[in-house]
This record gives C-alpha cells, structure tokens and sequence, in this order.
C-alpha cells in the first residue's frame, strides 16, 4: 500500500491571513502604532511590487522600548527568573518557530527573495540556535582564582550587561535577529530589536510568538523602521548598555561614534572580502561546487562570500570554466518557485550597487567571462557573474560588492609567503576558504590568515558552537559558542579579607 503524501499548504494562504494585519511595533509586552502613525511600504523584491505595510518607528518609539526594556531587567520579573526559567522560554520560542516553519520560511522567501528551500533551512537553523543558546542560561559562571595576598577569597561572577540594542541586516533576517536575541536572553539581558527596513515581516511575527509562549513584558521589543531615525537613536540611546550591530563596515563606523556618549559596549559583524584558495593537489570539482556556491548562494548577499577566488595557474582554466558552468546552469527565479536555485537581490538599491560595481570593473579592465548584466522583467534579478583579469587595484577586488560577482585570480608560483600576502591583502578579514589535500600546507595556511574563520576542503563555515566574528575591519567580538554568550555579561571581582 502506497503512503499517502500530503501536498504543501499554498503559500500565500498559508501567510495571507499575517500579511492582512495592521503591521505594528512589539513594546512593552503589546504591539502599538508609531507614534507618528507612519507606515513604509514592504517590497516583494521578485516582483517589485509592494505586498505589506509595516510601522515605521523613530526615536520616540525607541525611547519607549527602552524605557520597557530597562523597566523589565531591573526591576521587572526577567531580572528575578533563574537560568531554568530562561532556558525553557527559549525552548518554548523555538517548538513554536518550528511549529509555524512553514509559514516563517514563505514570509522570508517574499521579504528577502531567497529561494524558499534556503528559507527553511534557515528557519530550522533558528529553533537550533535557541535552543543551544538555552543550555548556556545555567552554565555562565565565574571562577575562584588564587591570588598572591593570603588570607583572602576572592571569586568572579558574570552579570548580564543590561539592555541590548540589537541590529540586524536583510540577508538572513529571521536566522540574524534569532542569533542576537538566543544569546542575549540565555545571558539575562533585556533586549530592543531593530529588524532591516527592507525586510521587516519575519521579526513582526517572531514578536507574535514571543508574547504567546510566555515572555515577560519589555524582555524583548521589536521597533520596526529605518536606520536613521531608528537604529540612530537606539545607538545614542544613554540607557542602552550594549549594542550588537550585523551590516555594514560603513554603518559600523557610524555605530561605534553613536555609541560614545555613554561609552556603551559595541559589538560588530561587519563586510568580508573572503578569499577562496585552490591548489593544484585539491578535489577541483569538490573545489568547484564550494566556490560556485559560496559565491552564488543567497544572490552573494552573504558576508562570508567567497568573493575574491585565487587559483593555482596549472589548474586555473579548469577550476574558473566549472564555476562559469555552473552558472550558466543556475536557475535564477522567484523564490517562492520550487525549482529556483538563485533569487533576486533585495531592493532595486542593491541591484544598482552591484551592476556599478561590474561596470566599474569592466572600465578598469576585467573581463566578463559570464553574466555580467540584469535580469530582465519585474524584479532585481542579477545574473551570476564570474570576472577574470583582476587584480587589487580595482575596486571590484577590493570592495565588499554584495551580489553574486566573483573575481577570479591566478597564482603563479608555490612561495606560501606570496599567497598569504595575497589573502590578506585586504581591509577585511571574516572568512577563508582553502582547498588542498596537503593537511601540513592547510594548517599553515590556517594561522597566517588574518581571518575569524578559515575553511578547509569544504569544512563548516557556521555552527553555534563556534565563534564567530572578524578580524580588521570586519568587526569587533564574536557571536556563538560560549563566547558569544558570554559577550553579553560583565565580569566582576569580588574579594573577601578573612
């Protein structure tokens, strides 16, 4: 007897009802107009069409949030929930983030354009980084050291810093907004949530389920609205303790000056210029998979992008005409299409940014071995891009494009001194990519590069339990694992003469 499949709800029932409400701003425990009762319009960037409305929230809102927020941590019942109480909250948001998957995985697709199978792997990797941020509520500890004057006892203790201002950009919004707040709260704190503009809809309903599964009132508030005057002021905002910001190189810059009045903590996941190294000896069609996908996957709205790919001259033909191949196979699509590989890119913005950038590398002598233009029709569709005659003088090497444009490079020679200096050649420093079968060669390279995380044949570029940050301009501190965790606590010393 042949099992019954049951077919996939339609999408746009499945979020009709959600996309009909009145989108309105998460403070203090109930969701509130702006109060300048302005809306912006949300963008469907596979068609370009508008298909919600969301609050745009300014500086008074943030004002409120924060007042909630402060309210909640000192005074409120999250600064007298123990580490258990924490953990199964967190447990409980993530049963109900896979209980509505399907639905949290079709809003991304619409907001963002990523293809709806990215989608819901991102969704599940939500539920996942709660609940591991849950089992580090009860295990953020301090130590007993040994001091050198006797008669003494002396501990540490971490404390939750306080109210967190949290930033997050449009590229993954639900998996960016989750990280922040999974680690935030396991730690104690209180936060105010600051979703992309452009991509407001999966943190609306994330506010949703974290009022119906329990959360105390003002633990968490989302203000939805743009950068400035709402991020702005949340960044200058005197009775914010931290701020954990995901985008841009620029916008941090700008984040770290807001953040002087009251000399507030700063943490930073900035822009990557990620260099993908292929040796002779590698698996090249292994080699050829990861830097095609590295590239290509999520429209190259990645910060880890493979962006800048470096291989050796004897196999360098071969390696670049398998990632063109392979981009001229892509599907390039809605995402909400079940066979789309590669989606939009997420604002008409963004698609002018990238296609200036290849035609600035054009002007300055690359050469377009394959894409290169726009989609066209409705939508800001970018096809995949390889570019080959680069070199760091231009800007397409040396800047964080954003888009699905990968400039290809040979090395001509085996001088380890050369390459390193080629990989971090850079103002940035987040991620790298090595491919080699020599193991000895690969764990040399490893400690030379100036990057937070360095890949090897493929190897996990995110998991919770490891760090994750960069080095340079590519940010301060690091997100996941204990570390990340325990970037939201403040350390103190307490000693005791006996």
């Amino acid at each position: 007897m042949n099992a019954q499949i049951s077919p996939r709800p339609d999408p746009h029932a499945l979020v009709g009802g959600f996309l009909a409400r009145t989108h309105e701003l998460f403070i203090d425990g109930k969701f509130v107009p702006a109060q300048s009762g302005q809306t912006f319009d949300v963008i469907n960037p596979a068609t370009g069409e508008v298909f919600a409305k969301a609050a745009a929230g300014g500086a008074a809102d943030i004002d409120l949030a924060v007042k909630a927020a402060r309210k909640a941590f000192d005074s409120g019942p999250w600064s007298t929930l123990n580490a258990p109480g924490r953990r199964n909250l967190l447990w409980k948001l993530a049963d109900a983030i896979e209980k509505n998957a399907e639905e949290f995985a079709t809003l991304e697709s619409m907001d963002n354009g990523m293809p709806l199978m990215m989608a819901r792997f991102a969704v599940a990797g939500s539920a996942e980084c709660l609940r591991y941020n849950a089992g580090w509520a009860g295990k953020i500890n301090g130590e007993t050291p040994t001091i050198s004057a006797p008669n003494h006892h002396v501990y540490t203790l971490r404390e939750p810093i306080g109210v967190v201002g949290a930033i997050t950009p449009w590229n993954f919004p639900l998996a960016m907004e989750v990280a922040k707040l999974a680690s935030a709260l396991a730690a104690g704190c209180t936060v105010v949530l600051k979703p992309a503009e452009l991509t407001p809809l999966t943190a609306i309903r994330l506010g949703q389920l974290i009022a119906e599964v329990g959360f105390p009132a003002g633990v968490v508030n989302i203000v939805t609205g743009f950068g400035d005057p709402a991020g702005k002021a949340l960044a200058l905002h005197p009775d914010v303790d931290k701020i954990s910001f995901t985008g841009s190189t620029a916008v941090g810059k700008s984040i770290v000056a807001a953040a002087a009045g009251n000399l507030k903590r700063v943490a930073l996941e900035l822009g990557g210029k990620s260099p993908v190294i292929v040796f002779p000896d590698a698996d090249l069609e292994r080699a050829i998979g990861g830097a095609a996908d590295g590239i290509f996957r999520n429209s190259g709205q990645v910060c880890v992008a493979g962006s800048r790919l470096f291989v050796h001259q004897s196999v360098f033909d071969k390696v670049v005409d398998g990632v063109v191949e392979r981009a001229k196979k892509l599907k390039v699509g809605s995402g909400m299409e079940p066979d789309t590989q590669m989606g939009p890119l997420v604002s008409q913005k963004q698609l002018e940014r990238v296609s200036g950038y290849i035609q600035s590398g054009s002007e300055e002598g690359a050469e377009v071995v394959v894409g290169g233009k726009r989609v066209e029709g409705k939508g800001y569709f970018m096809q995949p891009t390889v570019l080959a005659q680069t070199n760091r003088d231009m800007k397409v090497v040396r800047e964080e494009i954003f888009g699905p444009v990968v400039c290809a490079m040979p090395i001509d020679d085996d001088d380890l001194d050369r390459i390193v200096k080629l990989a971090n050649d850079t103002d940035y420093g987040l991620s790298s990519n090595i491919w080699t079968r020599d193991i000895s060669l690969a764990h040399k390279l490893a400690r030379r590069i100036k990057a937070g995380t360095v890949r090897v044949n493929g190897g996990v570029g995110l998991d919770y339990a490891l760090p994750f940050g960069g080095y340079k301009q590519s940010g301060w501190g690091r997100e996941n694992a204990r570390e990340g965790v325990e970037a939201y606590t403040e350390i103190k010393s307490v000693s005791v003469a006996l």
